[in-house]
């Protein structure tokens, strides 16, 4: 059995704008590099979609969270933590195991 090969990211955007420019063909690629076509493909079609990030700001702001949300987040939290004290003290209650640790 072959032991899996593992390529750099700059191999794979290597191969994958020689098949982009389609001077040759993806049999011939794979060919020339030494890998399956289908893989050739594959790292192809992810270069397009995502040659868009290229483009993007560098250290552009993350999305800011308004502090509406952060307090609907907190009100939300403690609910579910009242929610959780309760059911347990419940569990307690009925399974008779109240002061028992667990």
């Amino acid at each position: 059995m072959k032991k899996r090969k593992n390529h750099s990211p700059e191999f794979k955007a290597k191969v994958a704008l020689e098949a982009i420019r389609e001077e040759m063909t993806l049999a011939e690629l794979s060919k020339k590099y030494g890998v399956h076509p289908t893989q050739s493909g594959t790292w192809k079609r992810a270069a397009i979609e995502n040659m868009a990030t290229a483009f993007t700001h560098r250290g552009a702001a993350p999305e800011q969270v308004s502090a509406a949300d952060v307090d609907k987040l907190h009100s939300k939290i403690g609910q579910l933590v009242v929610e959780r004290d309760f059911l347990a003290e419940a569990s307690h209650q009925l399974l008779g195991t109240r002061g028992k640790k667990w």
